[in-house]
């Protein structure tokens, strides 16, 4: 656990610039916070421990002000900035160096149990303040995600989507060629 401590610290101080030293970055994140006790409680998921996955998480989340169902697949590198507010839901998984920022909902729709109700987020994903995604839907690689958006529906790679509802502004053709 001291390794992944470690890890994220640096994803911190990388990507975040308010931050000027790993040991704050360490001592000072929410999400970093919210991260260690995802990894807990994901363990215990798995181990079919879920009144105590659950009851650890809503500890997790009065601390931090961050939601992550213990269900929920995170992989490494992700920054969640500013956190407060983030909700992440029981089938979401989210990919590698992906950065959340306040109020980010990753969300369901319906009630079918067992099935899949939240989003899948690809890798080098950035989902800007406020943003909901909400449904099975895919966030393609390298994606972004406008600050206060509503997405329903896939995100190809490689574009950006913005607005209520939201809708694809740029599209990333080529090396350096987009278009709109």
């Amino acid at each position: 656990m001291f390794k992944y401590i470690i890890q994220q610290g640096k994803v911190i101080l990388e990507k975040d610039p308010a931050a000027k030293s790993l040991m704050e970055a360490i001592f000072t994140s929410p999400g970093l916070k919210a991260m260690v006790y995802h990894r807990i409680t994901h363990k215990l998921y798995k181990k079919d421990r879920l009144f105590l996955a659950r009851l650890i998480s809503q500890r997790a989340r009065r601390i931090t002000g961050i939601e992550i169902h213990p269900g929920a697949t995170l992989g490494e590198g992700i920054l969640i900035d500013h956190g407060m507010g983030i909700v992440i839901g029981e089938t979401a998984e989210v990919g590698n160096n992906v950065t959340l920022f306040h109020g980010v909902t990753l969300g369901g729709v319906g009630g079918d149990k067992g099935a899949k109700r939240h989003p899948t987020v690809e890798d080098d994903v950035i989902i800007g303040s406020g943003a909901k995604i909400l449904g099975n839907i895919t966030i393609g690689k390298g994606a972004k995600i406008g600050a206060n958006a509503v997405v329903l529906h896939d995100v190809p790679a490689y574009t950006t989507a913005v607005g209520v509802p939201a809708r694809i502004i740029y599209k990333k053709i080529k090396e350096n060629i987009y278009a709109i």
